[in-house]
Protein backbone atom coordinates (compact mmCIF):
# COMPACT_ATOMS: atom_id res chain seq x y z
CA UNK A 1 0.00 0.00 0.00
CA UNK A 2 0.78 3.53 -0.86
CA UNK A 3 0.29 6.81 0.96
CA UNK A 4 -2.27 7.41 -1.89
CA UNK A 5 -4.33 4.20 -1.27
CA UNK A 6 -2.95 1.63 -4.10
CA UNK A 7 -1.96 -1.05 -3.15
CA UNK A 8 0.10 -4.05 -5.25
CA UNK A 9 1.49 -7.33 -4.71
CA UNK A 10 4.63 -9.62 -6.43
CA UNK A 11 5.88 -12.71 -6.01
CA UNK A 12 9.31 -13.71 -7.41
CA UNK A 13 9.97 -16.95 -9.88
CA UNK A 14 11.86 -18.44 -7.31
CA UNK A 15 9.16 -18.33 -4.79
CA UNK A 16 8.06 -21.81 -2.87
CA UNK A 17 5.06 -23.21 -3.72
CA UNK A 18 2.35 -21.86 -2.92
CA UNK A 19 3.48 -18.53 -3.29
CA UNK A 20 0.91 -14.90 -4.52
CA UNK A 21 -1.17 -12.46 -3.64
CA UNK A 22 -4.51 -10.37 -3.99
CA UNK A 23 -4.76 -6.73 -3.41
CA UNK A 24 -8.20 -5.13 -2.90
CA UNK A 25 -9.40 -1.55 -1.55
CA UNK A 26 -7.13 -0.77 1.15
CA UNK A 27 -5.23 -3.42 1.61
CA UNK A 28 -2.71 -6.00 -0.25
CA UNK A 29 -2.47 -9.84 1.10
CA UNK A 30 0.22 -12.20 0.46
CA UNK A 31 2.01 -14.90 1.40
CA UNK A 32 5.06 -17.37 0.30
CA UNK A 33 5.32 -21.82 1.25
CA UNK A 34 1.39 -21.38 2.08
CA UNK A 35 -1.12 -24.54 2.17
CA UNK A 36 -2.48 -22.87 -1.07
CA UNK A 37 -4.26 -20.07 -2.50
CA UNK A 38 -6.88 -20.24 -0.23
CA UNK A 39 -5.16 -18.85 2.46
CA UNK A 40 -4.78 -15.79 0.57
CA UNK A 41 -8.45 -15.43 -0.40
CA UNK A 42 -9.53 -16.14 3.15
CA UNK A 43 -7.07 -12.84 4.80
CA UNK A 44 -8.58 -10.76 1.47
CA UNK A 45 -12.36 -11.80 2.06
CA UNK A 46 -12.15 -11.25 5.67
CA UNK A 47 -10.65 -8.04 5.37
CA UNK A 48 -13.03 -6.85 3.11
CA UNK A 49 -16.14 -8.02 4.99
CA UNK A 50 -14.92 -6.40 8.46
CA UNK A 51 -15.09 -2.86 7.93
CA UNK A 52 -16.80 -2.30 11.24
CA UNK A 53 -13.89 -3.60 13.27
CA UNK A 54 -11.13 -1.49 14.51
CA UNK A 55 -8.23 -1.98 12.09
CA UNK A 56 -6.30 -3.81 14.53
CA UNK A 57 -9.19 -6.19 15.57
CA UNK A 58 -9.26 -6.58 11.61
CA UNK A 59 -6.07 -8.00 10.91
CA UNK A 60 -6.41 -10.04 14.23
CA UNK A 61 -9.20 -11.61 11.96
CA UNK A 62 -7.42 -11.72 8.94
CA UNK A 63 -5.00 -13.68 10.03
CA UNK A 64 -7.39 -16.09 12.23
CA UNK A 65 -8.98 -16.83 8.58
CA UNK A 66 -5.87 -17.49 6.80
CA UNK A 67 -4.85 -19.74 9.44
CA UNK A 68 -8.40 -21.58 9.41
CA UNK A 69 -7.83 -22.16 5.88
CA UNK A 70 -4.44 -23.31 6.13
CA UNK A 71 -2.43 -21.04 6.48
CA UNK A 72 1.56 -21.61 6.20
CA UNK A 73 2.85 -25.08 4.96
CA UNK A 74 5.14 -25.51 8.16
CA UNK A 75 2.44 -24.98 10.41
CA UNK A 76 2.28 -21.96 13.26
CA UNK A 77 5.19 -20.24 15.27
CA UNK A 78 4.82 -16.80 15.46
CA UNK A 79 2.24 -13.67 14.56
CA UNK A 80 2.26 -10.02 15.26
CA UNK A 81 0.81 -6.85 14.90
CA UNK A 82 1.69 -3.19 14.12
CA UNK A 83 -0.11 -0.43 13.82
CA UNK A 84 1.53 3.47 13.14
CA UNK A 85 -0.76 6.37 13.22
CA UNK A 86 0.88 9.87 13.16
CA UNK A 87 0.58 11.46 16.58
CA UNK A 88 -2.37 8.42 17.65
CA UNK A 89 0.29 6.41 20.19
CA UNK A 90 0.44 6.57 23.91
CA UNK A 91 -0.78 10.07 25.16
CA UNK A 92 -0.46 11.82 21.79
CA UNK A 93 3.11 11.04 21.98
CA UNK A 94 4.16 9.05 20.33
CA UNK A 95 2.94 7.23 16.09
CA UNK A 96 2.60 3.22 17.30
CA UNK A 97 -0.37 2.69 18.32
CA UNK A 98 0.09 -1.05 18.89
CA UNK A 99 3.18 -3.11 18.32
CA UNK A 100 2.77 -6.78 19.67
CA UNK A 101 4.48 -9.77 19.16
CA UNK A 102 4.66 -13.85 19.66
CA UNK A 103 7.74 -15.16 18.72
CA UNK A 104 7.17 -18.54 19.64
CA UNK A 105 3.83 -19.93 20.26
CA UNK A 106 2.00 -23.37 19.73
CA UNK A 107 -1.18 -20.98 18.99
CA UNK A 108 0.40 -17.74 18.15
CA UNK A 109 -2.80 -16.11 16.60
CA UNK A 110 -5.08 -16.92 20.06
CA UNK A 111 -1.86 -15.54 21.98
CA UNK A 112 -1.92 -12.23 19.93
CA UNK A 113 -5.62 -11.90 20.32
CA UNK A 114 -5.26 -12.27 24.17
CA UNK A 115 -2.04 -10.02 24.28
CA UNK A 116 -4.35 -7.21 22.18
CA UNK A 117 -7.67 -7.40 24.19
CA UNK A 118 -4.98 -6.69 27.58
CA UNK A 119 -3.25 -3.52 25.05
CA UNK A 120 -6.96 -2.52 24.44
CA UNK A 121 -8.16 -2.78 28.08
CA UNK A 122 -5.27 -0.50 28.94
CA UNK A 123 -5.26 2.10 25.72
CA UNK A 124 -8.15 1.26 23.63
CA UNK A 125 -10.54 4.50 23.48
CA UNK A 126 -14.39 4.11 24.52
CA UNK A 127 -16.18 6.51 22.58
CA UNK A 128 -17.60 9.28 25.11
CA UNK A 129 -21.13 8.77 24.70
CA UNK A 130 -20.69 4.90 25.71
CA UNK A 131 -19.43 6.29 29.30
CA UNK A 132 -21.99 5.44 32.14
CA UNK A 133 -23.14 8.50 34.30
CA UNK A 134 -22.14 8.07 37.98
CA UNK A 135 -25.34 8.80 39.91
CA UNK A 136 -25.26 8.26 43.76
CA UNK A 137 -25.59 4.23 43.63
CA UNK A 138 -22.62 3.78 41.20
CA UNK A 139 -20.63 6.17 43.55
CA UNK A 140 -21.50 3.79 45.93
CA UNK A 141 -20.37 0.81 44.43
CA UNK A 142 -17.14 3.11 43.36
CA UNK A 143 -15.92 3.78 46.87
CA UNK A 144 -17.07 0.27 48.26
CA UNK A 145 -15.08 -1.90 45.62
CA UNK A 146 -12.22 0.98 46.05
CA UNK A 147 -11.67 0.62 49.45
CA UNK A 148 -11.74 -3.24 49.26
CA UNK A 149 -8.52 -3.02 46.87
CA UNK A 150 -6.92 -0.41 49.95
CA UNK A 151 -7.90 2.89 48.23
CA UNK A 152 -10.29 5.26 50.58
CA UNK A 153 -11.09 8.87 51.28
CA UNK A 154 -12.42 11.65 48.47
CA UNK A 155 -13.89 9.50 45.64
CA UNK A 156 -12.10 11.40 42.66
CA UNK A 157 -8.46 10.93 44.14
CA UNK A 158 -9.02 7.08 45.30
CA UNK A 159 -10.24 6.26 41.76
CA UNK A 160 -7.96 8.00 39.94
CA UNK A 161 -5.04 6.62 42.57
CA UNK A 162 -6.31 2.97 41.57
CA UNK A 163 -6.68 4.05 38.12
CA UNK A 164 -3.12 4.94 37.98
CA UNK A 165 -2.09 1.55 39.48
CA UNK A 166 -4.54 -0.44 37.01
CA UNK A 167 -2.80 1.61 34.46
CA UNK A 168 -6.25 2.67 32.82
CA UNK A 169 -5.29 6.80 33.88
CA UNK A 170 -5.83 6.99 30.13
CA UNK A 171 -9.38 6.31 30.21
CA UNK A 172 -10.43 8.07 33.25
CA UNK A 173 -11.75 12.08 33.39
CA UNK A 174 -12.82 12.47 36.31
CA UNK A 175 -15.65 10.98 38.41
CA UNK A 176 -18.75 12.09 37.07
CA UNK A 177 -18.75 9.22 34.32
CA UNK A 178 -17.10 6.14 33.95
CA UNK A 179 -15.57 4.64 31.12
CA UNK A 180 -17.39 0.82 31.01
CA UNK A 181 -14.14 -0.71 30.38
CA UNK A 182 -12.43 1.10 33.72
CA UNK A 183 -15.75 -0.38 35.39
CA UNK A 184 -15.23 -3.42 33.81
CA UNK A 185 -11.32 -3.85 35.24
CA UNK A 186 -12.59 -2.80 39.05
CA UNK A 187 -15.42 -4.92 39.41
CA UNK A 188 -12.80 -7.61 38.63
CA UNK A 189 -10.58 -6.97 40.75
CA UNK A 190 -12.86 -6.43 43.75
Amino acid sequence: MDGAGRAATFTGEECHDWAGGRTGAGYAAQGNILVSQETVDALAVTFERNGHLSLAERLIECLAAAQAAGGDRRGQQSASLLLVEQDAGYAGLTDVVVDLRVDDHGHPISELQRLYGLHNEIFGVTPPEDWIPVDDALAGELRERLAALGYSGELGKSFADWAGAANLEERVDGVERIDPVVLGALRAQS
